[in-house]
């Protein structure tokens, strides 16, 4: 496990050094904004290849799943769900708000995910078990169990439509503090495990987003499931993260609303 672990850190780390190195320097990526979701660049291609070059090198029997490389099936217990580069919006219109994603699932359990926001030099490695941290120290999801008094993060995730996330942002708005956007589904879980929002709600969003945030939230006292209820598990799904104390009233609330 500790090699496994070791392995994630340094591979997110080499790409997020090369995305970091490459980052406001190619004009030509602005011209991607009106692709949004669907855009995919050179950097994230190669920040993939990175990742993938050093996993195979150490487990070469293991499987893997990636946003740009798909799914390379070697009938394996272990599975590694990988986001090269989360939040490529971001990155090509110079928006800081970026991460290199990647988890590993035992038997489809998670059992570690590691985080890398290269700009914003920021890691969050959680281990089944073992907690959550944030540049080596531990992290906990916030204590508030008030609405009123939470911040609450959510993106469309794989919607093509903006209208069920204009839904949540109208249900929700008058009844809590803020909420935001920030572009990268991997730090929105992020900031609910290190406390900085209550809540995470998303649509249709891939396990390569979300699985390194499910389990890292979950290592910080948080909650991770479907709009039903269930326990988050590696598919396309529409996802709930929260600090837990809040998770079944905001459940509640998005199931009235859609």
């Amino acid at each position: 496990m500790v090699i496994m672990l070791q392995t994630a850190i340094s591979s997110a780390k080499e790409s997020g050094k090369f995305l970091l190195y490459n980052f406001r320097k190619d004009s030509s990526l602005v011209k991607n904004r009106s692709l949004a979701k669907e855009i995919s660049t050179k950097y994230d291609k190669e920040s993939d290849r990175i990742i993938i070059a050093e996993i195979t090198k150490r487990f070469p029997e293991h499987s893997l799943l990636t946003e740009e490389s798909g799914l390379t099936d070697n009938k394996s217990e272990y599975l590694w769900i990988i986001d090269s580069l989360d939040g490529t919006s971001n990155f090509s219109l110079g928006n800081p708000f970026f991460a290199v994603s990647i988890a590993l699932a035992k038997s489809n359990e998670l059992i570690l995910g590691v985080v890398y926001a290269p700009f914003l030099d920021e890691i969050y490695i959680a281990e089944k078990g073992k907690g959550a941290f944030l540049n080596g120290k531990p992290i906990h999801v916030s204590e508030i169990s008030e609405l009123k008094n939470s911040y609450l993060v959510s993106c469309e995730g794989g919607d093509k439509s903006n209208k069920r996330h204009a839904q949540i942002n109208y249900l929700f708005h008058p009844d809590i503090k803020d909420m935001r956007k920030l572009g990268s589904a991997a730090l929105e879980a992020c900031f609910v495990a290190s406390g900085r929002a209550e809540g995470y709600i998303t649509f249709n969003i891939s396990p390569w987003d979300v699985a390194a945030g499910v389990i890292i939230v979950e290592e910080s006292g948080g909650t991770a499931t479907d709009f039903s209820g269930n326990k988050w598990k590696p598919a396309e799904s529409d996802v709930l993260i929260s600090n837990g104390i809040l998770h079944d009233i905001i459940l509640r609330k998005i199931k009235h609303a859609l």
